[in-house]
């Protein structure tokens, strides 16, 4: 069984740019791309929207808290069952998880875009919208939550990150691999994951908060730790050497910091989760976790903002910022 009462809202991005006189700019509408598709891809959609037409960086966290909250507002109105989003590829990793967290309904939402504009040898665009529609209509994608589907494959909002710069197969999921594969025109799932829990029920209601991320580098002091608090952040996701650590300089202005704001740990390496006990030096990650800071598990530290940005703007508490954390 498959549903075909799909929506398709788009935000702009490359899937929506031509050439101009100096480089691509958007110029494409949602319906402009779809004339491009196959009837069998076509016949999918029953509502179609401009919600933003910018490039992917320009994207805000407002943006995406509203998209969620007209997710819920076209579900809930009975006239669509799944959704197809099309974005900058930039920020698509951060869009995907912050649609996972903030909407908790039944419905597929399918994010993709694209790696080459309509004016370069062969755009990607039309190919990877036809199997997002494929994919959010399929009866096996209902209650999976959020996902994004780029060059024939499908990937969790959690794991998904864009790991190319210009190559069509931008996507992937480090040290999980893909959830699925579309093929002639059906999503065909290789694995069952567990979708990330909401942090309410009312995404529109969501505020989110100021979030930071500094990254640790050899031989880095902790001077911008400082500026974080001066600037008023709410929040902070720090961005750790391998396993979660960090020089034995940071060790004291974090824990510091920690008592005033949620701090997490996280890693700048690609594969891999934050340790929690392995190690035991000053700086190690069961160090800096005894003095407050919170591991983000196998969140890359992109998502890791999302979440606290998202809980905060909730309204968690600490205890449950923290339990949020801990699915994996």
């Amino acid at each position: 069984m498959s549903h075909n009462k799909l929506a398709v809202v788009g935000l702009g991005g490359t899937i929506a740019m031509r050439p101009a006189a100096k480089g691509a700019v958007p110029s494409l509408t949602a319906e402009d791309l779809l004339e491009s598709l196959p009837g069998g891809a076509a016949s999918l959609v029953h509502h179609v929207e401009n919600f933003r037409k910018v490039p992917g960086a320009h994207l805000l966290l407002g943006d995406l808290v509203a998209l969620a909250g007209r997710i819920k507002e076209l579900n809930e109105s009975g006239t669509v069952e799944g959704f197809v989003v099309l974005q900058g590829t930039d920020t698509i990793e951060e869009t995907v998880f912050a649609l996972e967290i903030l909407y908790s309904g039944p419905a597929a939402i399918v994010v993709t875009g694209a790696m080459r504009h309509a004016g370069q040898v062969s755009a990607d665009g039309a190919a990877n919208i036809a199997n997002a529609l494929f994919t959010a209509a399929s009866a096996e994608s209902r209650g999976r939550g959020a996902m994004v589907c780029f060059n024939d494959q499908v990937h969790a909002a959690w794991a998904v990150q864009k790991t190319a710069a210009t190559n069509p197969a931008a996507f992937s999921s480090p040290g999980f691999g893909p959830i699925g594969h579309v093929i002639e025109g059906r999503a065909r799932y290789l694995a069952n994951t567990t979708r990330w829990p909401a942090v309410g029920s009312e995404p529109g209601e969501v505020r989110p908060a100021k979030v930071a991320i500094v990254t640790a580098c050899l031989g880095e002091g902790p001077e911008l730790l400082a500026a974080v608090k001066n600037a008023e952040y709410k929040g902070l996701v720090v961005q750790a050497t391998g396993a979660g650590h960090l020089p034995a300089s940071w060790v004291e202005p974090l824990e510091s910091l920690a008592r005033e704001i949620p701090v997490v740990l996280a890693t700048r390496v690609s594969q891999g989760p934050i340790l929690n006990e392995t190690y035991a030096f000053p700086g190690s990650e069961s160090d800096l976790i005894s003095r407050g800071l919170i591991p983000a598990g196998f969140l890359c530290a992109s998502k890791a903002r999302i979440l606290l940005s998202m809980g905060l703007g909730a309204g968690l508490s600490p205890a449950e910022i923290a339990k949020s954390f801990g699915r994996l």
